[in-house]
């Protein structure tokens, strides 16, 4: 029998979810912003500067040499700005993901799906609105029968004690 979330931790099973949904959203953008710098660099030889001389935003070329590609752009280099941040994003989807895989206490493989969402692009978007829909209706279904089993023992106790 798989182990099964606490009722106690339910409250916190929803804050990690909303953490989560948050989470995948942002790192799946950063990710196709990912992509597409990629494409930029590397297709077409090209990077995104920001108040350089060619103005608020422009496309700077890429120069192939001996050690690899150079920049040629002057102000702030975007491309590697879009790197960075879906790096460090990518760590807190890593943490939320594991927050809600602890609490809905799910296999490891589950970890390892959740966490591929951050590198494979679009898979973060489709988890977040499958797990969502998925642990929602979990804990409606838990606490439904909860209140069930409540009610119905109440129901079984009352005449004992009216014929108290």
């Amino acid at each position: 029998m798989p182990l099964a979330p606490k009722p106690a931790d339910f409250p916190r099973i929803r804050g990690a979810l909303k953490f989560y949904m948050v989470a995948s959203v942002i790192t799946g953008v950063m990710l196709l912003l990912l992509c597409a710098e990629m494409l930029l660099k590397y297709v077409w030889h090209l990077e995104l500067y920001a108040f350089g001389p060619g103005g608020v935003l422009s496309l700077e070329p890429v120069i192939e040499t001996t050690q690899g590609l150079e920049s040629t752009g002057i102000g702030v280099n975007l491309s590697t700005g879009i790197l960075i941040a879906h790096g460090w994003f990518y760590v807190v989807y890593l943490f939320s993901n594991f927050r809600l895989w602890s609490l809905m206490r799910w296999r490891f493989p589950r970890l390892v799906l959740l966490a591929s969402g951050g590198i494979v692009p679009f898979l973060s978007f489709f988890l977040e609105a499958r797990v969502g829909r998925e642990v929602r209706t979990y804990l409606e279904t838990r606490e439904a029968d909860a209140a069930a089993q409540v009610a119905s023992t109440a129901s079984d106790s009352e005449p004992v004690e009216a014929a108290q």
